[in-house]
């Protein structure tokens, strides 16, 4: 059934409204098609293709709520899926956190739909993947990846007078280049919602040339180092620091945040004061729904700068406790950089470790936001402005607290999403002083 108009899509949701008895009636639409192709082992694996839309029928009698997910829109469906949100409503427990639908809004224009991506057709994937797995086995390296692509439409309706539209493309593509001797390792990724930014071919001549590079890494002391994080290293780490900006856990002295005796440490200086992290659903670069899926507007918001939280995230029923405004997770993550490159950063560097990519990131402590994780994917040793050889991965121990703290220099940014963070980024390369690693690791 896809693509929808927003006429279309408001048409449709308009027949299960309309046959609503409960108290109020929310009903979400969501359609999607596109592709994807896999490549291991310098082979594809699998390829496909997917179209689906699916409506969410959610009905509410007082604090008790009942949800039904349908993917038939005949009049007959409509109205058996309506009735069963609201025997489920009926026999649901009351909800003492529960917040009405909202009325209208008004949301920021956003372009984040391209044609050029909605109309990828399965010849392109197969390119793809014989560009990264033709350059590989050229130097001997073994390439597996991953591309995905697709449009989106959102909508959303309710009895109190809300209706959203929105629609949506995006690209995202991952590699990892292996070493046939089983020594090395590179990673590139690239994604976009608009296919001229799509830079697939970058992506896989990094991760081909750094795994020819760490072949036979040397073992070198876990200690504090200088270290420049790439931006597929960094986002993980910032991207938990966004995660504890909750206001509910920082009320309750839970977080970071929390100030002994209570209140919070919102405008106090924490961090480096160059350090800004805000976002935006306009944002040319990370495009995203001008929504959060209760149909809260989401606007630019500066998270931190000048080295001082700004704002926190909240539910909507902790807002109201608390009196304040609602303010919705942040729909993208955006740093902001300097104009050096990852090389002229290397170069002025008289001792440190390059790291292509940070792993398995987990929480060891809330209070400080010190977490651990692992390299991999292509791990440096640098002297004298120079990367002098591959070194083993390690584990490291640090708080993107104390990091953004020790921070030395920013350089440009790179669009990544991360494999711990997954929310749609613009990260800079960082150089940080005095960096946590903690043991050495025999992963490639």
């Amino acid at each position: 059934m896809p693509p929808l108009t927003s006429d279309q899509a408001r048409a449709l949701m308009d027949k299960a409204l309309h046959l609503s008895k409960a108290d109020a009636c929310e009903v979400n639409l969501n359609a999607n098609s596109g592709g994807n192709i896999r490549f291991a082992r310098n082979t594809v694996s699998t390829a496909g293709a997917n179209e689906d839309l699916q409506m969410v029928i959610q009905s509410n009698f007082g604090t008790r709520s009942g949800t039904v997910t349908i993917n038939e829109f005949d009049d007959a469906t409509i109205e058996r899926a309506v009735r069963r949100s609201e025997e489920l409503a009926h026999l649901a427990p009351e909800d003492e956190e529960f917040m009405p639908p909202m009325g209208q809004q008004t949301y920021v224009p956003t372009r984040a739909f391209f044609d050029n991506i909605a109309n990828i057709a399965p010849a392109y994937r197969a390119q793809v993947a014989s560009d990264s797995i033709t350059p590989a086995k050229a130097k001997d390296c073994t390439a597996a990846g991953f591309l995905q692509d697709g449009a989106q439409w959102q909508a959303m309706k309710n009895t109190a007078g809300l209706f959203a539209y929105h629609r949506q493309t995006g690209a995202s593509f991952s590699l990892t280049v292996r070493s046939n001797d089983g020594t090395g390792s590179g990673y590139g990724s690239c994604e976009a919602n608009d296919l001229s930014k799509f830079d697939v071919a970058a992506a896989s001549r990094i991760a081909v040339e750094k795994a020819a590079a760490s072949r036979n890494p040397r073992a070198i002391e876990p200690g504090k180092y200088t270290v420049i994080l790439e931006p597929e290293a960094g986002i993980n780490l910032i991207g938990n620091l966004l995660f504890n900006l909750a206001a509910r856990q920082a009320d309750e002295g839970r977080s970071f945040l929390a100030k002994p005796g209570g209140g919070t440490k919102v405008g106090e200086k924490l961090v480096d004061e160059r350090v800004h992290i805000w976002s935006d659903p306009a944002h040319p670069d990370v495009p995203t729904s001008p929504w959060q899926g209760d149909g809260r507007p989401y606007e630019r918001t500066d998270w931190v700068a000048g080295g001082m939280v700004k704002n926190m995230f909240y539910s909507r029923y902790w807002a109201q406790k608390q009196g304040v405004k609602a303010v919705p997770f942040p729909p993208n993550l955006i740093m902001d950089g300097g104009t050096a490159t990852t090389e002229e950063l290397i170069r002025d560097t008289t001792r440190g470790v390059l790291v292509t990519r940070t792993w398995y990131i987990r929480s060891v402590d809330p209070q400080t936001v010190l977490v651990t994780g692992l390299t991999r994917d292509g791990t440096f040793y640098i002297e004298n402005g120079q990367i002098k050889y591959a070194v083993k991965n390690f584990r490291f121990n640090e708080s993107p607290v104390i990091m953004l703290n020790n921070l030395d220099a920013l350089g440009r940014q790179q669009r990544v999403s991360g494999s711990d963070a997954g929310i749609t980024s613009l990260m800079p390369v960082m150089r940080i002083r005095d960096f946590t690693f903690s043991s050495l690791s025999d992963a490639v």
